[in-house]
Parts: C-alpha cells; structure tokens; sequence
C-alpha cells in the first residue's frame, strides 16, 4: 500500500513539534522568513530539533534569502531538507550541501512539467496555491486537476489542506506528500492536537482507500 508523507509546517513551539511527532508526521517545517507569522529564530529552531526523534525530518523554509543567512542558519540548526519558496534559481537552491524541496506557485500560467526540468536536482516539488505577493500560507487550495500525474511521485501537495479536504487531495491525486500548516492551528503558529489527529487519520484512511 502506498503510505502518503505528512510534513506538518509552521512548528515555533517544542510541544507543538512533540504533537505533530505523536500525530504521525514524517517531517516538520521550520520557517526563517521574517513577515511570516509562523517566522522563528534559530534558537527556537534548535529547540525545536532537539525533541525530535530520529527519521522526522527538520525542514527549512526560505524566501529569497541571502546566502549568507541560509548558511548561518544551516551552522545552528540541523537541518535535512531545505525548502525554497521564491523565486530561487536551480544553481542557488543547489549550493548549500542539502536536499531541497522547491515550491512553485501554481499562478495561471505556469507549467509545472517545465519547471520539474528545471528543477531535476530537487528532492522534491512542494506545489502551493498562488496569491499574488503571498509566498505561501494562503490558506487556499487549487485545482487539483492541474497536476501533471506523471510527476505525483515528486509532488508534495500544499495549499489550503486540513482535515476536511486532505482524504480527497489524497484519493484523487496520490501525492508523495502532503504539506500542511494553518489547516491544523488553533492561532497562527500554534498547532492544534486534534486537527493533527483528524488530518493524519485522513490522510490514513485514504490510502487504505
């Protein structure tokens, strides 16, 4: 049976971190991007990784971040995935001796099979609703149906899932992963334990499916 990947992303609190771990997240998300409201230091960050067990993955959010601050993070926090959310190029995202993730915005005109060219060096490709000016965290979905299913094994889904619509997201597009952030909060940043419980059992049942 194929098992989608959860990741869990906007973690600031070590409870929280602990929660998503105990919900049956592959993988949490760690976001150094200063307007977001789920933004944390690399303190916090450390903290953070430190409750985690092994094989959950500590990911790195950026956008359009210096070099310089990407490393400097990388030299504090234990980072395995790094994710890139901008308009970051393929020799950039390439450069700081980790796997990445990059997000593409599912704006109207994009071509999402071109970009996977482009990309190949990525782990994977995080497609994420498109807001003008919104890096991501728009709380909205997309349609599904623009997916290339040729690429679903590469693809982690984001964009407006929780725990109502993921078991559909999954049904329907068989996604290697699933990215979520405020559709399991109680307030920006703060993760609500049985929105994890009811988003993991979901995601569950659809595979089963």
């Amino acid at each position: 049976m194929h098992r989608t990947r959860i990741k869990i992303c906007g973690i600031t609190r070590p409870e929280d971190a602990r929660c998503a771990v105990a919900g049956g997240a592959d993988a949490i998300g760690l976001v150094f991007y200063g307007p977001s409201p789920r933004c944390v230091s690399a303190a916090q960050a450390r903290e953070i990784c430190a409750v985690l067990p092994p094989f959950v993955v500590p990911v790195g959010l950026f956008v359009d971040a210096d070099a310089d601050a990407v490393n400097t993070v990388l030299a504090e926090v234990p980072l395995g995935l790094l994710q890139f959310h901008g308009s970051e190029a393929p020799a950039y995202c390439e450069g700081f001796d980790r796997p990445y993730m990059k997000a593409l915005r599912m704006r109207p005109d994009i071509d999402v099979e071109a970009e996977a060219r482009r990309y190949h060096s990525a782990a994977g490709l995080l497609l994420d609703s498109y807001k003008a000016g919104v890096p991501g965290g728009t709380g909205e979905t997309f349609d599904w149906q623009r997916v290339p299913l040729s690429l679903r094994q590469r693809i982690v889904l984001a964009g407006g899932l929780n725990p109502d619509n993921v078991g559909a997201a999954v049904a329907e597009l068989r996604p290697y992963a699933v990215d979520v952030s405020g559709g399991v909060e109680h307030a920006p940043g703060c993760k609500d334990p049985e929105k994890i419980a009811r988003f993991v059992a979901a995601v569950g049942e659809a595979d089963r499916r």
